[in-house]
């Protein structure tokens, strides 16, 4: 796996979810989910659901994990998909692919 089949995946993980985020929920789920929806009082669970998906995504990245995952399945870490060259590429090993869409990737939480 390479930074490129990286960048394809996340691309179409993130067009097909406004498709597919329709879940079943476990009694255990759906209890935290009520508990957090009484305290919080988001305009909808869909605010918590964001919400844990940002917290989930800082606590993976804070702790490495998310870079152990990318290393092992394509071979990168996020700082590397981030910049769109891997370590050797910053450092003048090899010349990196150029980007066809032009954009730049931005670390945001």
């Amino acid at each position: 796996m390479s930074l490129d089949e990286l960048t394809g995946d996340v691309e179409s993980a993130y067009a097909g979810l406004d498709d597919e985020l329709s879940i079943a929920l476990d009694t255990q789920t759906k209890n935290e989910l009520a508990v957090l929806t009484a305290a919080l009082g988001p305009e909808s669970t869909d605010d918590l659901v964001r919400r844990a998906v940002h917290l989930l995504f800082q606590s993976t990245t804070d702790t490495g994990q998310l870079d152990m995952h990318l290393r092992q399945g394509y071979g990168v870490t996020y700082d590397e998909y981030l910049s769109g060259m891997t370590y050797e590429e910053m450092s003048g090993g090899t010349v990196p692919a150029e980007q066809s869409d032009g954009k730049e990737r931005r670390y945001q939480f």
